[in-house]
């Protein structure tokens, strides 16, 4: 058995903010986003057993505290949205944490696993719901989730039902989500085709961390297709890139996963933690705003302080060599994808 290797966290006083706290100017545009934004996805089932037992409160407090103050969720993220928004419209927490002092993000379209609504009707009422869930009258960012899976026209009409909310004031920014990156660039040109309008924003997970980092190569074709900003999410890959085995419903082939344990033993023999080593590669790397999903106080300052960490040149040049080894260990797997979607959305 591999064992873990738990290197000490800095006590949250002593770890400095990586953004603006309580203010009311950097939200007022896509520029104003901190380089990190909580992932609302952790508060679900599919990452934790009971996410109704998790310190929603005491994180998102945490995280505001540190200057990440932007949540990423989901409409799909089972009580995500209603476990954030208990927490939102808490009087005490209004208070201290006003509505215009941090980001309020959220994603529609995707309804359940295989299940998938983008008619105007249904992205109307999604969005509606998230904002009465979350005690908001607006939302500062909205994708339409996971848009592989349905044919790109049909999710031009529910992006189109997105950008009328956002003539309303309902919405700020209007952007589109899912894993293959190709598939994202192709929507978003035909966005601007079909609409003769720009998406905000663009977020896709893994597709850069240590094991992938296909997504930069696709940034000038978002900036061409009008993107204002691209963010990147989940920079361990769905936790697969950590000392301990992925989560069943991983879609990494067997292949990739057995190259990512090897990899794991061998920076365990280098008294380097993998995830501690590929969080810091992403954020060294990643010239822009990275969502990390984080389930307890302690991940939160973990993740704060590898935020400071990846610009510790010292600690660079140490990770050096250890990166350059692991990506030999992945071999071929470098870059590797999984399939995602509908095939006929690939360009």
């Amino acid at each position: 058995m591999m064992n873990f290797v738990q290197l000490p966290t800095p006590p949250a006083e002593t770890i400095r903010p990586v953004g603006p706290i309580k203010s009311n100017i950097h939200t007022l545009s896509l520029d104003g986003l901190p380089p990190l934004v909580l992932g609302g996805a952790q508060f679900n089932h599919q990452y934790n057993d009971d996410p109704f037992r998790l310190p929603v409160k005491d994180i998102i407090k945490s995280c505001f505290e540190c200057g990440v103050c932007a949540i990423d969720t989901s409409s799909y993220y089972g009580p995500s949205e209603i476990l954030i928004g208990e927490v939102l419209g808490d009087a005490e927490f209004k208070e201290q944490f006003p509505r215009d002092t941090y980001f309020l993000i959220t994603k529609a379209g995707r309804i359940a696993e295989q299940e998938f609504n983008y008619s105007p009707e249904w992205i109307r009422k999604s969005v509606n719901r998230s904002l009465e869930r979350m005690h908001t009258s607006y939302l500062d960012i909205v994708y339409a989730h996971d848009v592989e899976f349905v044919p790109l026209e049909e999710a031009v009409c529910g992006i189109a039902e997105l950008f009328r909310m956002k003539d309303e004031g309902i919405i700020r920014n209007v952007g589109i989500s899912g894993y293959p990156v190709a598939v994202l660039v192709r929507l978003a040109e035909l966005v601007k085709n079909r609409l003769n309008k720009s998406v905000d924003v663009v977020l896709s997970y893994s597709n850069f961390t240590l094991q992938n980092t296909l997504l930069k190569n696709y940034l000038d074709d978002f900036y061409t297709a009008g993107v204002k900003k691209v963010l990147n999410g989940s920079p361990l890959s769905m936790a697969l890139l950590r000392s301990q085995l992925p989560h069943a419903f991983h879609p990494a082939s067997t292949e990739l996963k057995a190259k990512v344990h090897e990899a794991a033993k061998y920076s365990a023999s280098q008294n380097v933690e993998l995830a501690d080593l590929a969080m810091r590669f992403a954020l060294r790397n990643w010239h822009g705003t990275t969502v990390i999903g984080w389930s307890s106080l302690f991940e939160v300052n973990r993740g704060v302080q590898a935020y400071w960490d990846s610009q510790n040149k010292e600690l660079a040049l140490e990770d050096e060599e250890i990166i350059e080894n692991i990506r030999d260990i992945l071999g071929s797997s470098v870059n590797e994808t999984w399939p995602s979607g509908l095939i006929e959305n690939y360009p």
